[in-house]
């Protein structure tokens, strides 16, 4: 890994610290629960609105609309045009 270093000192890497934020998803059909990225000093809400059309969760657990997980998974991808709300998860 190189790191570099301008003339005030910052310094600059290829690698992204991010730190997980645990969320609760809605969709029309599904809950989710999983963990979201972001940066040290970013809000939620600004990494996900940098992300692309699809926002990156780990740690997956899918639910149906009578609370049963469908689906279990270290890593998903899900389409931000399908997600109705999401909160911040202070339960796990």
């Amino acid at each position: 890994m190189s790191i570099r270093f301008d003339e005030k000192g910052k310094f600059f890497t290829q690698v992204v610290s991010k730190e997980p934020y645990p969320v609760i998803i809605q969709t029309l059909l599904h809950r989710i629960e999983g963990n979201i990225y972001a940066r040290q000093d970013e809000r939620i809400k600004d990494a996900i609105n940098a992300e692309s059309q699809f926002i990156a969760v780990t740690d997956v657990k899918i639910y149906n609309s009578q609370g049963q997980v469908i689906f279990e998974s270290d890593f998903t991808l899900i389409n931000g045009d399908h997600i109705v709300w999401m909160i911040p998860n202070y339960e796990t």
